[in-house]
């Protein structure tokens, strides 16, 4: 997902566009919503969730921060990363 996709999200989005965004397939995401676990706030609603997105975007510009300055230190490259509890 591109920046200005990120950028064009509503203030909430499916957890779909989420996992998407994150690198993580579907079942998974939902799997970690119900457990409480997904790496961003989710809001319930009866049977759907929505992911808020200004928690996603600074979650994916923490790991990008993360990973520019683990290049930048001269390290390894870091792969795309994503997280998992």
């Amino acid at each position: 997902m591109s920046r200005e996709e990120l950028r064009a999200l509503p203030t909430t989005t499916t957890i779909e566009v989420a996992a998407r965004a994150l690198g993580l397939g579907r079942t998974r995401a939902y799997e970690l919503a119900k457990r409480g676990s997904f790496p961003c706030k989710v809001i319930r609603i009866g049977t759907s969730y929505r992911v808020v997105t200004a928690d996603l975007q600074r979650l994916l510009s923490e790991q990008q921060t993360s990973s520019t300055e683990t290049t930048d230190t001269g390290a390894a490259s870091a792969s795309r990363s994503v997280w998992l509890p």
